[in-house]
C-alpha cells in the first residue's frame, strides 16, 4: 500500500490519533526544547489540517495552537507588567517575575503532558481555563 502524506508508519486505533500525538509533542517541544521552531510547525499543521483532519486530531491541534498563543501572551504580558510596575532595579520585581514565569510555565508543561497522554489514549482534551471549547457536535 502506498504511503500517504499523513502516514507516520504507526497504526492508529482512533482516526487522527497520530496527528493528535504530533500536535501535543510539538506543544511540549515549544515549551521545553525548541521554542518558536516547534510553534511554527504546530501552527502550520493547524492551518493545514483545521478543516479536514479527523475530529480527534482537529481538537488536539486547535487546543495546542491556541494554548501556545494564549500561554505565551500571558507570560509575556504579565511579566512585562511586573517589570513596568516594579522597575528594573528593584530586586523584588525579579523575584515576582521569575516566580510567576516558573509557575505558569510549569503548569503549561504539566497540562501538555496530560494532553499528550490523552492523545496517546485516543481521547479529546481541553486545557483548563485558557483552552478553547471542545467541539462535541462535529463529526
Amino acid at each position: 500500500m502506498p504511503l500517504s502524506d499523513a502516514d507516520t508508519g504507526f497504526d492508529e486505533r482512533t482516526p487522527g490519533q497520530n496527528l493528535a500525538v504530533l500536535a501535543e509533542a510539538l506543544y511540549l517541544g515549544n515549551l521545553l526544547l525548541a521554542p518558536g521552531i516547534c510553534f511554527a510547525i504546530l501552527f502550520w499543521l493547524w492551518l493545514r489540517n483545521k478543516d479536514n483532519a479527523p475530529r480527534l486530531a482537529r481538537q488536539h491541534l486547535k487546543q495546542t495552537a491556541f494554548v501556545s498563543l494564549y500561554g505565551g501572551l500571558l507570560i509575556v504580558v504579565l511579566s512585562g507588567l511586573f517589570i513596568a510596575l516594579g522597575g528594573l532595579h528593584w530586586e523584588w520585581t525579579w523575584v515576582a517575575v521569575i516566580m510567576y514565569f516558573t509557575c505558569v510555565h510549569s503548569t503549561l508543561v504539566m497540562f501538555g503532558i496530560f494532553g499528550l497522554s490523552k492523545a496517546l489514549a485516543g481521547q479529546n482534551w481541553r486545557y483548563p481555563l485558557i483552552g478553547p471549547a471542545v467541539d462535541n457536535d462535529q463529526p
